[in-house]
């Protein structure tokens, strides 16, 4: 199991170190997204594969390995991965940021039945609505 920090991830193999981590952002993701659904708590290379693209068994591997020593996964026994508490923030994060323009409130859209902008516009509101 991984002992390190995310700031301690390991260096990617690739000739492109980018393509790496996005593929790693996108381990997070989506195992953050599962668990969010519901499908599944930890998931196999093989479950992660169907969800990651062009992604290789071999560059996967080496991803889930990496993230998994840097502490934001753990492997579990039959060889699946689950994220660890720093894992889920990660995930979380890196989700939110990536489908912020679909998941936020639409503007002006407040869900407070006592907000100001309830009667005065989406400019009085007392709420975030970037």
């Amino acid at each position: 199991m991984g002992r390190g920090s995310p700031a301690e991830l390991s260096p990617p193999v690739d000739a492109d170190p980018a393509d790496a981590i996005r593929r790693r952002d996108e381990i997070l993701q989506v195992m953050f997204w599962m668990r969010g659904e519901g499908l599944a708590d930890d998931a196999s290379p093989d479950a992660l594969l169907v969800f990651l693209g062009e992604v290789d068994d071999a560059m996967l591997r080496a991803d889930l390995d990496a993230l998994d020593s840097a502490g934001l996964l753990e492997r579990m026994p039959g060889g699946s991965y689950r994220l660890t508490p720093g894992g889920v923030r990660e995930g979380g994060r890196r989700f939110a940021d990536e489908f912020a323009e679909i998941t936020r409130q639409a503007h002006g859209a407040c869900s407070d039945p006592d907000c100001d902008c309830q009667t005065l516009g989406p400019e009085a509101c007392a709420h975030a609505h970037s």
